[in-house]
């Protein structure tokens, strides 16, 4: 693994922090969901619907600030799925 990539994965670490799995499995659930073209709301209505123990409680103070942290981790998935294609990870 190169320094560059090592360094970027290192930083979406600690962005990201520790999740559990289902935690993990309900992140990717919103991300898939924002994939095909859902909007943030609808997305946390069908991923806290599959797994409702991690459901996020929003309103109107914090839905821009979720909003940003899966755009995030969808950017993200986009960067892994390129990252393993070049075969750098």
């Amino acid at each position: 693994m190169d320094k560059i990539t090592k360094e970027y994965l290192d930083r979406a670490s600690e962005i990201i922090g520790e999740r559990t799995k289902s935690e993990i499995f309900h992140d990717d659930a919103v991300v898939e969901a924002l994939i095909q073209g859902r909007t943030i709301k609808e997305a946390l209505s069908i991923a806290g619907t599959k797994y409702p123990n991690e459901a996020i409680k929003w309103d109107d103070s914090n839905i821009g600030d979720i909003e940003a942290h899966y755009d995030y981790l969808k950017e993200h998935a986009n960067i892994l799925k390129s990252l393993k294609k070049q075969k750098k990870i």
